[in-house]
């Protein structure tokens, strides 16, 4: 029997699957705690825990979106990130990184770097082991979960947690079927270099005006692009800048909870009117929405929450997510010299012309219009409906009844304590969610505030269940 396997034997063995920020999050956390109780495989093929695709970029145009005094690992200390940046001189080469409201918005690849910093002395020391491979498959046994890995290898684990990203946007099928093999048709714009076959003039067409649609711009308008660009959107809006002083959150969604998305939607109206009245701006609202999101959303029945996710969760999207005040700089400016345009409408057909890109864009007027594009980039959000399909072993676990869909489509269906819900409605304790795939339960678990909170609470289950496990 070798080491490893006999070290499975005495100790309790943790599988995280996914080293982004959610995986790593969770076992951060548990390094910190658990001592030598069990051990604690994290499966990432990137080079470093805790950058993800978020924080995996080398791009200079791509900031974090929360000023770094709310950017921590550590929820009950905010401002961890803030004094790893001052004890390592981290924005020295990055002037644009401070406002000059006095927040800091650093390039996002040095939340990365702070994350992998808090992390390696858990590497170094054993109590996490990285494994850079990719899960290929997940069987269940009666006592545990028996994972093989893309090296072949396999592992016994006694608690499985799922963390992995969200899938690759979804592209209208319309836009796939005309323009696949285009050499400037952008499926999947997150891969690295992928826009590099845009060039300075390119007539270049956005479909979708969140955030990854404004960094993109940024990023084009950084390498020099002068060309015209269209962004569309079914509803024509795009993500909210920061308010230009900091402001407490505001309004009350607790004492008189809402059972109902009308009345959700009533109370944050009424509370924006009052924020203006006392001369504060409508992000003070929604900081408090964002701030009570789990309890506000546990007190609405599930068809209130699909109803929200229908209707409201655009509006909410833009209002929630907002972009660095660098990045807003780089959009509004566009706008005003004339070559970033915004509408709302929708991709109702496309063809290939020679070198060009012929797309009919129905408005939301009803009017139909035709363009013409050199490039057609795709950044309409993860395709949360596919989160079982995109990987095998995600799927065959659904298959045999393990996982499904959240019934609002947000995620992985689980209970108040993040374990996975099967088929059968029952929870398995041994299988947990963490993160975004969570939300369809949690409500708010998109912003990373929010996210590391939720890691603690993983960390924390898994240590009363690693009692049971012993």
């Amino acid at each position: 029997m070798t080491k490893t396997q006999t070290d499975s034997v005495k100790r309790p063995a943790i599988a995280i699957v996914g080293g982004g920020f959610s995986g790593a999050g969770v076992a951060f956390h548990l390094a910190r705690t658990m001592h030598e109780m069990a051990r604690l495989i994290v499966f990432e093929p990137r080079r470093e825990l805790g950058r993800g695709l978020a924080y995996d970029t080398d791009d200079p145009s791509h900031r974090i979106n929360v000023p770094a005094a709310r950017m921590s690992l550590l929820p009950d200390e905010p401002e961890d990130f803030l004094d790893w940046i001052a004890d390592t001189d981290g924005v020295a080469d990055d002037p644009e990184a401070l406002w000059p409201n006095g927040n800091l918005y650093p390039q996002r690849r040095l939340f990365g770097a702070y994350v992998a910093a808090r992390l390696r002395p858990y590497l170094e020391n054993g109590r996490i082991e990285h494994r850079r491979t990719r899960v290929k498959r997940v069987l269940p046994d009666p006592k545990a979960w028996m994972i093989t890995d893309s090296d072949g290898e396999e592992m016994r684990a006694d608690l499985l947690v799922i963390a992995t990203s969200h899938p690759a946007p979804s592209a209208p099928p319309s836009l796939c079927a005309a323009l696949a093999g285009h050499p400037r048709f952008f499926a999947d714009p997150t891969r690295p270099g992928s826009l590099d076959a845009i060039r300075p003039d390119d007539r270049v067409l956005i479909v979708g005006n969140g955030l990854t649609s404004a960094d993109i711009i940024a990023s084009l308008t950084r390498s020099g692009h002068q060309g015209p660009i269209t962004s569309i959107s079914r509803r024509g809006l795009r993500s909210r800048g920061h308010p230009p002083c900091p402001q407490e959150p505001l309004g009350d969604f607790l004492s008189e909870p809402a059972t109902s998305a009308a009345a959700l939607l009533r109370n944050v109206r009424n509370s924006i009117a009052q924020a203006a009245e006392l001369g504060e701006s409508w992000h003070a609202v929604i900081d408090q929405v964002r701030s009570n999101g789990h309890e506000i959303w546990r007190n609405l029945p599930l068809a209130e929450r699909q109803r929200i996710v229908r209707h409201l969760r655009p509006y909410w999207d833009v209002h929630r997510f907002r972009i660095a005040p660098q990045v807003e700089e780089v959009l509004d400016r566009a706008i005003a010299d004339g070559r970033l345009e915004i509408l709302a409408a929708c991709v109702a057909g496309a063809k290939i012309d020679g070198a060009a890109i012929d797309v009919f864009l129905l408005r939301r007027s009803g009017e139909r219009v035709e363009k013409r594009f050199d490039a057609v980039v795709v950044t309409t959000g993860p395709a949360h409906g596919g989160i079982l399909q995109s990987q095998m072993w995600l799927h065959e676990l659904a298959q045999s009844g393990h996982l499904t869909l959240d019934p609002t489509g947000l995620g992985i269906a689980c209970n108040e304590s993040s374990e996975a819900v099967g088929t059968d409605g029952v929870a398995d304790s041994s299988l947990l969610i963490s993160g975004p795939l969570a939300r369809g339960t949690f409500g708010e678990l998109m912003g990373l505030p929010q996210v590391s909170e939720h890691a603690v609470f993983i960390a924390a289950e898994l240590a009363k269940k690693l009692k049971a496990v012993r």
